[in-house]
């Protein structure tokens, strides 16, 4: 009797496993394994053709954040709704704990046992949960009073101001306009973003005085190169050169002049997409923008099916926080916008950021494959 049982039980769990398993957006993992191996080959080229130092460990760390990303998919999304509150609490306690303790040229590191990592890309996915959290129970009359929005925006400018004095301007700015996103996804009052725009625009003067004087000069350089060509300019004035002399097909995988050469500062980092500009061309820079457009056009999908607000909102912020880091990083090195600390995801070397956006995804999986659970 009871073997039968057993076996009974088994099948049960087999075929719930297989249910969920059925209901994971295979378009998600293909897009992320494809964006994924562009990053590997990237790192390999930047290397001048080698697997050290970047390409083997980037190609460890996907490895390892794909199978954390699966695992964190079977995981009901109950259990990050209950550690919400806490996760929230280590970040700020985190980016707190960095400024006594952080290491690199500016405090954004804490070493633990050797190994690096940054509090502040985690403390967007903190964000997003503490806020998803918050909104769950606001109802849609309370969503029209300027005070329900204290305690979020508390929740918003804390870490924020904590990022910024690191200094760190552009991860900094990027939480904050995560933030507000999510406010206006919920369905903020008009009240409330027009007090916000005078709010911001008033407050300009005072924000620029509190700038150290390297971001005035990023900021200046951005509205004009030539200024500064030889310094703060020359990563822009160097970006710009390689993404055109790319071409509409490039000039060939491992034929980079700009990146031979070492004109291309940062090349494994924030600039990896001038390096793949000039070696795919516009062909191949075109194709990488519209692997992550098919990503982040999945993701919305998902939230905007999803039945649970605290749903909702979590795929939402983290498919608006993987736009955010697409836009400002193809944004700066076309010259669009200033020079930030903004790597693309997937596939700029950098494990927090690539652990962040995995961790992200796994999160949004387990909201789709639980998607009538009850939280």
């Amino acid at each position: 009797m009871n073997y039968n049982h057993n076996k009974f039980s088994e099948k049960s769990l087999s075929s719930i496993f297989l249910l969920k398993l059925s209901k994971i957006d295979w378009l998600i993992i293909l897009s992320v394994i494809i964006l994924g191996f562009v990053g590997v080959t990237s790192l390999y080229s930047a290397s001048g053709g080698n697997w050290e130092p970047w390409a083997k460990n980037h190609l460890i760390r996907l490895s390892f954040g794909l199978t954390l990303m699966l695992i964190l998919a079977f995981i009901p999304p109950n259990l990050f709704f209950k550690f919400s509150v806490i996760s929230f609490c280590i970040g700020i306690l985190s980016l707190i704990f960095v400024k006594f303790t952080g290491t690199g040229n500016v405090q954004r590191w804490i070493t633990i046992s050797g190994i690096n990592f940054q509090p502040s890309e985690f403390m967007k996915l903190a964000l997003i949960l503490i806020l998803a959290k918050y909104f769950d129970h606001i109802s849609r009359v309370q969503l029209e009073k300027l005070t329900t929005y204290i305690i979020p925006l508390c929740l918003i400018i804390l870490p924020g101001f904590l990022v910024i004095s690191q200094p760190d301007l552009g991860t900094g700015l990027t939480i904050i306009l995560l933030g507000l996103a999510i406010l206006f996804f919920v369905g903020i009052s008009m009240k409330f973003v027009i007090i916000s725009i005078l709010i911001v625009t008033s407050s300009i003067p005072f924000i620029w005085n509190q700038l150290y004087d390297y971001q005035k000069n990023r900021i200046l350089v951005f509205l004009n190169p030539e200024m500064d060509s030889l310094g703060s300019g020359y990563q822009i004035i160097q970006s710009k050169i390689a993404i055109g002399s790319g071409g509409f097909f490039g000039k060939g995988y491992l034929l980079g002049s700009q990146s031979r050469l070492n004109y291309l500062p940062e090349k494994h980092t924030d600039f990896i997409f001038t390096l793949i500009s000039e070696e795919l061309g516009f062909l191949g820079s075109i194709s990488i923008i519209l692997v992550f457009c098919i990503l982040i056009i999945s993701i919305m999908k998902i939230s905007f099916r999803v039945v649970p607000l605290f749903s909702k909102v979590v795929v939402f912020g983290i498919g608006f926080l993987l736009f955010l880091y697409l836009s400002l990083n193809i944004g700066m090195v076309c010259g669009l916008l200033p020079v930030v600390g903004a790597p693309l995801p997937l596939i700029s070397y950098g494990g927090t950021s690539l652990l962040t956006v995995l961790i992200g995804l796994g999160i949004v999986s387990s909201i789709n494959i639980h998607d009538k659970e009850v939280l």
